[in-house]
């Protein structure tokens, strides 16, 4: 993971590198950088490699290759694929090069010109085509793969969202003062603060819902839209109600007090704050976007599913949600699959297929 931020695609490597070790398979997770977010997960049996950064990235993977000669790399982004793809072929490498893929390709390229989207389609097919195994987390996932390149089968292995930590962070303390005894309701929005998660939608929807109860909004992230979407709460007059905490590096205590979650993104592959809401059993809605919600939801069966950027359905099943949850018994059925073991246990079984 040479380019490593804050989101779910580095966190989820770095469960997988945890659940792999477990399962006494020799990990090294590569980055340029030992103070990313969420590394401090990671295993004692798990050697984390430093990279060098900008253009002395390729030559430090490549003697990285002939050193440790790994049998298999994994890659979480399309950068990382190109490097590692090059470095192969510079380093004479005989690894088995996965490809994991998070989002639902066609939906996240749908806003660009027609040029930009034949360069990063020609880009992407190359990348698949030389790949040992394309791995998809969500059917949806799989299915805009397949639609765009014919003769690309993908693997479709859900997430290790589910670690066996995850009830003792939930319960850890949470001072922030919304949660605290007698205040309104909160509901809760996790992600980057970008246009493909929808925010200003949920902002909308909220102050509907805000105009019909007292209740507050939290949404945890970082992004380039905070100050847009700041300036929005304050014109729809809920600014005094809607709050922006930044990246947490903990946000299953938001997750487990908060009284309703929403998922309110314009596409996605496999949400990982909506699987980790059920398990905790909090309520939750989504949109209905290409990928994840309504796998997750079992069409609707674990929550609403409403169309996108629909800022009156999203309201109207906000404020149904909040007066008619689900029991977090029935909720936490719905995320049975995205545990940490059961992905790691497929990983390795792919790897053990490739070999």
């Amino acid at each position: 993971m040479p380019a490593f931020g804050d989101g779910g695609v580095e966190r989820m490597l770095v469960n997988l590198a945890a659940g792999l070790d477990a399962r006494g398979v020799t990990v090294d997770f590569l980055v340029v950088s030992r103070q990313a977010p969420y590394l401090d997960r990671l295993p004692p049996g798990v050697a984390l490699v430093q990279l060098d950064r900008g253009l002395r990235l390729l030559p430090s993977l490549i003697r990285y290759l002939r050193e440790r000669q790994p049998s298999h790399v994994l890659t979480g982004k399309d950068d990382a694929a190109r490097t590692a793809l090059r470095a192969r072929w510079l380093s004479g490498g005989r690894f088995k090069l996965l490809i994991r893929v998070g989002t639902h390709i066609p939906q996240s390229l749908a806003s660009r010109s027609l040029l930009k989207r034949w360069r990063t389609l020609r880009k992407v097919r190359y990348l698949f085509s030389r790949a040992d195994a394309v791995i998809a987390n969500s059917q949806g996932v799989a299915a805009g793969i397949e639609d765009l390149f014919p003769g690309i089968h993908p693997w479709m292995i859900r997430n290790p969202t589910l670690t066996p930590d995850l009830e003792r962070l939930a319960a850890e303390a949470l001072p922030h003062p919304w949660f605290g005894p007698g205040e309104p309701p909160v509901i809760l929005g996790i992600g980057r603060l970008a246009r493909a998660k929808g925010f200003d939608t949920l902002i909308r929807a909220f102050a509907r819902v805000r105009g019909q109860r007292p209740c507050r909004l939290l949404i945890l992230g970082k992004g380039h839209l905070q100050s847009e979407l700041g300036a929005l709460s304050e014109r729809l007059s809920v600014g005094a109600d809607v709050a922006f905490p930044g990246f947490v590096s903990n946000p299953f205590a938001y997750l487990a007090r908060a009284r309703l979650f929403v998922l309110s993104s314009r596409w996605e592959g496999a949400p990982n704050a909506l699987v980790e809401a059920l398990a905790l059993g909090t309520p939750s809605v989504a949109t209905d976007c290409h990928s994840g919600p309504r796998e997750i939801l079992q069409d609707g069966r674990y929550g609403p599913l409403v169309p996108i950027d629909d800022v009156e359905a999203l309201a109207a099943a906000m404020l149904a949600t909040l007066d008619h949850p689900l029991p977090a018994a029935t909720l936490r059925e719905a995320a049975a699959d995205y545990t940490l073991a059961t992905s790691a246990r497929h990983y390795h079984e792919l790897l053990e297929t490739l070999s």
